[in-house]
């Protein structure tokens, strides 16, 4: 998808600060950080939205909670808390229509996630 930014990213054409990095999943620090620690982490294969996950978009999910777990212990939060997020679609907060996980923490977060 050449209009994709993270498929601009995947692919080393916009720099990015990489956390992790495998086959099949990219784990970068996001640029607007709701956080302390906010990476995000996507499939390097194009996958618009959760909703268009198919079996081989299963192995790219797997990864990516795979990924999670690690950069989770990377970034010294695995013991304290985290929290991961998947936006789907415009009402569900999906800005950037490529799938993509956020992984949050560093800090007490909100009960609410409304």
């Amino acid at each position: 998808m050449e209009e994709c930014v993270f498929c601009k990213i995947a692919a080393g054409t916009i720099p990015c600060r990489k956390v992790h990095e495998d086959d099949r999943v990219l784990a970068f620090e996001d640029i607007q950080p709701m956080a302390p620690v906010h990476i995000i982490i996507i499939p390097r294969r194009h996958i618009a939205t959760l909703m268009d996950v198919d079996a081989e978009g299963m192995v790219d999910l797997q990864a990516m909670i795979s990924a999670a777990r690690e950069v989770a212990r990377l970034k010294k939060v695995d013991r304290k808390g985290f929290r991961v997020v998947i936006n789907c679609n415009e009402e569900g907060g999906q800005v950037v229509f490529h799938l993509h996980m956020h992984l949050l923490g560093g800090r007490k977060l909100r009960d609410s996630l409304a």
